[in-house]
């Protein structure tokens, strides 16, 4: 069974920085486009960062462009989020995701991804 654990959450002040880390089992994880996503409370869940499974192409949302940067280490099976100068919006759980099948193109919809992580809390005070 595929098996994604997230860490790194925590609170941070607005203009601070955390690096969450997505670790995989149970999945060929060099072959697999990986994405993070995020919900606060009362919304929706959002998009924020996929890494295709070559590593070559990445998207952001809108959002955290500049910001946010997702990378992977294909030989540690760990899918990462370095979130630089966080702002009070940002807060939410973090979760990271794998794509249903091996080979996805990114993609920036939930319903690409067939595994999910537990998720890790971020907080950011202003």
């Amino acid at each position: 069974q595929v098996q994604l654990v997230e860490s790194g959450g925590g609170v941070v002040q607005a203009g601070g920085f955390l690096r969450l880390s997505c670790a995989a089992s149970g999945l060929p994880f060099s072959r697999y486009t990986m994405a993070w996503f995020r919900q606060a409370p009362g919304k929706e869940r959002e998009f924020v960062a996929v890494i295709w499974w070559s590593g070559g192409t990445t998207v952001y949302a809108d959002s955290v462009k500049g910001r946010f940067s997702i990378s992977r280490d294909n030989a540690k099976n760990t899918l990462y989020l370095q979130m630089n100068n966080l702002k009070p919006e940002d807060a939410a759980v973090y979760s990271c995701a794998a794509a249903s099948r091996e080979w996805m193109p990114p993609s920036r919809h939930p319903s690409d991804f067939g595994s999910w992580g537990q998720g890790t809390q971020v907080t950011v005070s202003s």
